[in-house]
């Protein structure tokens, strides 16, 4: 409950009064959602003044560089967490003890693999394509192969969806740079960490041993981290809004990939690769 009111006059009715909520951090929102029985709703596109949800996951503030998950500095994190650490922060809202690291852990090193089927679904697809489009056929596609535990109101069932998807996602990515330089996949290699495994499955070949730089993988771990959540930006809320119809929770995130493909969205750090591969070498620049 609260006591802070907002008030508003709609021509040729009385005034109507809203309640005004605070957040922990951030601006106060104003609850409009009775205005629709007054006969008007608000016009807001791109979201630029709406909170359509509450959450208690992530804070974002850009313009002044802050990123809070669970109300832990990201900063924080980078120096003192990891990625999985972050995810059991995200998903559970505490950081976890040293037992419940290790079973989080070993339990993702569990579903790191994808049906093998999967590997047939690659030829379908040209060597050229864009890599967001074949995540978002293939991401698509484990709809197809997981028919078990796709209940969105149990809680178990949620838990397992998301074990998946954060196990199974990095399998996927690099088996799609694979194909596009016409190498063999990789399979997982359960006896390295997260980061390491994953480029251990983009860079290694079966020809030698994976030789992981360590310093190169908790660099990529860090990339991780700080990428787990930027709270309510285009692809989450796509994700939202697909997953609202009950729909299954892998066709929800190839819709959320297709979000992020976009220029406006996560296209925009393909731009910057592309320019520093334009630049080419620090000689270029004034």
């Amino acid at each position: 409950m609260t006591d802070k009111k907002a008030s508003l006059q709609i021509p040729g009715q009385e005034s109507v009064e809203f309640p005004i909520y605070s957040g922990t951090i951030g601006p106060d929102v104003i609850d409009v959602r009775s205005l629709t029985s007054k006969g008007v709703f608000t016009f807001d596109p791109g979201f630029v003044s709406t909170a359509a949800c509450e959450s208690k996951i992530t804070y974002i503030d850009g313009n002044n560089g802050i990123l809070l998950h669970r109300g832990y500095p990201i900063d924080q994190l980078a120096e003192q967490s990891d990625y999985l650490e972050t995810c059991y922060l995200l998903l559970y809202g505490e950081l976890p003890n040293k037992e419940e690291k290790e079973s989080f852990v070993e339990t993702i090193r569990y579903h790191t693999m994808v049906h093998d089927q999967i590997n047939n679904l690659f030829n379908g697809f040209r060597r050229d394509a864009h890599p967001m489009a074949i995540m978002c056929g293939v991401v698509g596609a484990l709809s197809a192969f997981y028919h078990d535990s796709l209940d969105i109101n149990d809680e178990k069932h949620r838990e397992i969806a998301a074990f998946r998807l954060i196990a199974k996602i990095p399998t996927l990515a690099a088996m799609s740079y694979k194909y596009s330089v016409g190498q063999p996949f990789m399979y997982p290699d359960n006896n390295l960490d997260y980061a390491a495994n994953f480029l251990h499955m983009m860079f290694g070949t079966p020809c030698e041993d994976s030789n992981v730089n360590p310093i190169l993988a908790k660099a990529m771990d860090r990339i991780f981290l700080l990428h787990a959540d930027h709270e309510q930006n285009a692809s989450t809320s796509t994700v939202r809004l697909t997953g609202s119809t009950g729909a299954n929770p892998f066709a929800c995130i190839a819709a959320g990939i297709a979000a992020l493909w976009g220029p406006s969205h996560g296209g925009a750090n393909e731009a910057v690769l592309d320019m520093l591969e334009e630049i080419g070498d620090e000689s270029r620049i004034d």
